[in-house]
């Protein structure tokens, strides 16, 4: 039998495969027999660091504070085409907003679910809290992860994702570009991420351009792009985006920036042109393949929206989304043998009850198609089982009660009149569930 392996050597082959807990213990027992080890501080913080790390590029959701004090909000009310918070009407002739469902951010459902786009802005007080804070990353790895060289390196990073002690990470910052004497660009990058996580934009923003005049990164110009969506500013984020991909031709993280803000300023072709281009440089990249899946199905071609969830399937990503997707799909291209059983896979793989509310509500939509208003019923009473606040959900279930009988009869009525009230009470802007209400006040003023 050989000797035991160096302590320093295994604690890094736990770090290399992905073992942070088992290499962060070994590393403190390392440092109780030697507690000035720099190797073994340095590892030891980039091991807990990388149980929590979070992409910051990605992740940028609105807390309480920003939905409550929006100190940089510019204009109440801005030119078309030039805000992600009122993005207009599609401009490129394609399938208008009231076919193509859309958030209760006011924007249009696109192919991915991203950390920035799940929840949308929160209504209300009640709607913050409610929601919950993700901590994954659709990028898990960018070119500022190999830059663990020195011990202040490592403890910024520290400091800022596993302790979330932004000012004293901003102090480590400032300290350590005032002795680079204001040469290191990556420094500044830090200070910038500081400013932006305190909600300090323009300070963040000088922070990122003046990075970019010593070194262009494409991180650096990814996180001025955040700071420049954060305040509203799209066309400037679009335009920071052309220039990147100047410097970088091809680079997929900047093309696909592109296109995310062209869909959300509901722009689809566009946004559907730069998907493909992701496409050209890397045919495995999920979120272009998914978002032009979804635009290939509200664009009418099922057929082809099936080709492009066929080759996530084939690639590997199994779960609930997708065999959803797959249903409709199928659904809707006149596959029949294949919907039923989408639909059940998602169900058996569904992993919380707002995606099995999701199904659920899908298959009421399959049942409608099909002519059976009493399993659609069941189907959108199960989907509210799950969720309660189903707001599309409601709104069927009173199109329903609706039509069940004659419109004279004033207990399908008032049944469908509470229905629409709680889609209402759930989506406030939900236009349907407006015209539906308008339609039924009617009906009873006629009564």
């Amino acid at each position: 039998m050989g000797s035991e392996m160096e302590p320093l050597l295994l604690a890094w082959s736990y770090f290399r495969r992905r073992k942070f807990q088992l290499c962060a213990d070994l590393c403190t027992q390392m440092l109780e027999k030697s507690p000035y080890d720099q190797a073994a501080w340095i590892l030891k913080a980039r091991a807990l660091t990388e149980m929590v790390y979070v992409d910051e590029i990605d992740v940028d959701q609105e807390g309480i504070a920003e939905m409550m004090l929006d100190e940089n909000a510019i204009a109440q009310v801005p030119r078309p085409g030039t805000s992600l918070k009122l993005p207009g009407t599609n401009q490129t002739g394609g399938p208008s907003p009231a076919i193509r469902p859309i958030t209760q951010a006011g924007r249009p459902i696109t192919g991915f679910l991203r950390p920035s786009t799940q929840s949308g802005r929160p209504g209300t007080m009640e709607q913050a809290i409610r929601t919950p804070r993700t901590a994954y990353t659709a990028r898990p790895v960018t070119s500022t992860t190999g830059r663990f060289v020195r011990l202040g390196t490592a403890l910024f990073e520290y400091i800022f994702h596993h302790e979330n002690d932004v000012k004293t990470a901003l102090d480590l910052a400032a300290l350590s570009t005032e002795y680079s004497q204001y040469k290191d660009w990556w420094w500044k990058v830090q200070i910038g991420k500081c400013y932006y996580r305190l909600g300090m934009y323009r300070e963040a923003e000088k922070q990122f351009k003046s990075a970019l005049k010593q070194q262009e990164m494409v991180d650096t110009f990814l996180y001025l792009a955040k700071v420049y969506v954060s305040l509203d500013q799209p066309v400037t984020a679009l335009n920071l985006f052309k220039q990147g991909l100047d410097k970088f031709p091809g680079e997929v993280t900047l093309l696909c920036g592109i296109a995310r803000i062209y869909e959300e300023m509901n722009n689809i072709s566009s946004a559907a042109e730069y998907y493909k281009e992701v496409l050209k440089q890397d045919n495995t990249h999920v979120e272009a393949i998914a978002c032009i899946g979804s635009n290939h199905f509200y664009s009418d071609q099922p057929e082809i929206a099936l080709r492009f969830y066929r080759r996530l399937l084939q690639m590997g990503v199994y779960n609930c989304q997708l065999f959803n997707n797959l249903g409709l799909c199928c659904f809707y291209a006149q596959q029949y043998d294949m919907t039923l059983t989408s639909f059940e896979r998602a169900l058996a793989l569904a992993e919380n009850e707002e995606e099995a509310a999701e199904v659920w509500y899908n298959l009421g939509h399959v049942a409608v198609g099909i002519g059976d208003t009493n399993l659609a019923h069941q189907c959108f009473r199960l989907a509210l089982v799950n969720n309660n606040n189903h707001a599309e959900a409601y709104n069927n279930l009173a199109v329903l009660e609706m039509r069940k009988g004659h419109v004279e009869q004033i207990g399908d009525l008032q049944r469908s009149y509470v229905a629409a009230q709680k889609s209402e009470a759930a989506f406030p802007d939900h236009v349907d569930t407006q015209h539906l209400i308008k339609q039924l006040k009617q009906h009873f003023a006629m009564l």
